[in-house]
Formats: structure tokens, sequence, C-alpha cells
């Protein structure tokens, strides 16, 4: 389903991932983890197509991602509609003056009537307990109710792909086991979850695979997730534990 090929990214002058080859199956639940600054959250920009490759190739179901493609609106509708993406400031994230209006957004845009929309946006506060958020504004909830709300909003057009950044920064206990719960639940009904994460913890169960990234900037492991975290000495090697 994803496959980066020989993929470098820099800003400016700064290279920030170097040579990432890893391919990712659909229905496939991944980590990503690393010392902070090591390139993770470039590895999920890069996955959204909110960036793109210095150097190297991107491809989502056999097809290139680039900006040129990107530029065209219904190629563009249909990558966004697969590939769903929480970032780690949820703030960045909610623009709309009600909860139900920044579910409904993502449906909307995608030419969806209005039934449709209402039957999603129902469904979607439902699964991520806040339906009693509806009509509140955004801006005036809690960090862990606008995590949801922006889960909400993303799982709103029924992705194929969940792409989180950090996803338990900011979430107290309970919260986190409720959203490690939820996406062991989307990834056996066949969602491919990608996630970066530090909360060891709270992911329990949730993930068969991690990449691991590299102060330098490299992906120096590809493995089980179990073996990985078990592995002390390696993660102490790499400042990750």
């Amino acid at each position: 389903m994803i496959e980066f090929k020989k993929v470098f990214f820099k800003y400016k002058d700064e290279e920030v991932l170097k040579n990432i080859n890893v391919k990712i199956a659909q229905g496939d639940s991944v980590a990503l983890i690393g010392a902070n600054g090591s390139g993770k959250s470039t590895f999920l920009k890069l996955l959204n197509g909110m960036i793109f490759p210095t150097n190297g190739s991107y491809y989502f179901n056999n097809l290139e991602i680039s900006s040129d493609k990107l530029e065209q609106g219904n190629f563009s509708k249909k990558f966004h509609k697969k590939m769903g993406f929480v970032f780690q400031n949820s703030d960045a994230q909610l623009f709309c003056s009600s909860v139900y209006e920044e579910v409904a957004f993502g449906p909307r845009q995608m030419g969806m009537d209005e039934i449709e929309v209402k039957k999603r946006v129902e469904d979607c506060l439902n699964l991520l307990n806040v339906k009693n958020l509806e009509n509140k504004e955004p801006y005036n909830i809690s960090g862990g109710e606008k995590k949801r709300v922006a889960i909400a909003s993303v799982l709103a057009l029924n992705p194929e792909v969940l792409v989180l950044d950090e996803p338990m920064s900011g979430i107290d206990p309970k919260g986190k086991k409720f959203l490690n719960n939820l996406f062991i639940e989307l990834n056996k009904a066949g969602k491919t979850i990608i996630c970066s994460t530090h909360d060891f913890e709270y992911v329990n169960g949730l993930f068969k695979r991690v990449l691991v990234f590299s102060e330098d900037h490299c992906l120096i492991r590809d493995d089980i997730y179990n073996e990985v975290i078990e592995d002390n000495d390696f993660l102490i090697k790499y400042n990750i534990k």
C-alpha cells in the first residue's frame, strides 16, 4: 500500500531524513519511535502529502505521490479521503465554529449530501464519546476533548490509513486507554495505523511493527514491535528510553 524508495528530505540546508526505504501493507499497525528531532514527524508529513521528498520517491497504492499529482483536484480528494492525518497539536487542526461543524467539514468538502454528513458526524461523535460536545466551540473544550474531536473529524471520511503524530500527548491515563482501545478496534476492522509515539506504556497491544529513527535521521531498525520495546540496551543506546 505504501512504499518509500531512497527518500531524503531537507529543510533548507539541514537533512532531516536520509535514505528511507520502507514498505507498509494494508492493515498493518506501525509505531515510529526515536529521539526528538530524529525525523518521525517529517516522515508522517511526507505520508500525508504535506511535503515531498527532496530525493527519492513515495508511492501510495502503486502511484507516486508528488506536488503535481496533488494539484489535480480529483486525485487530491481521493488521496486525502484515504489518508487521514491527526496532528500532534489539535489546535492546529480545529478551526470551525462548533464541534459538529468540525466533524462535518471533511464530508462536506467531499460533496456528500447532508443526510450522509449528519450520519457520519453522529457516528463519529458517538464513537469518540463526544456527542455531548457537538454544539460547543472547539477552543472552549479541554485538550483531551480536542484530541477526540480531531480524530472524529478524520474518521468522518472513513480513511483507509490513520496517521497519528503523538496522539497520547496531553491526555490523561483514562483517555489514553480509551484511545488505545479505539485504535486497536480500528486496526482489527482493517484500518492501517501509522503512529509516532513515546508513550509505550499506553499503546499495549496496538502495534505489530516498529520503525526506529536515529538522531542522525536514518531508519536504523524495522522489526517486530515487542522485540524492540523489550530490547533495553538498544533503546538506551539510541536515546529512546
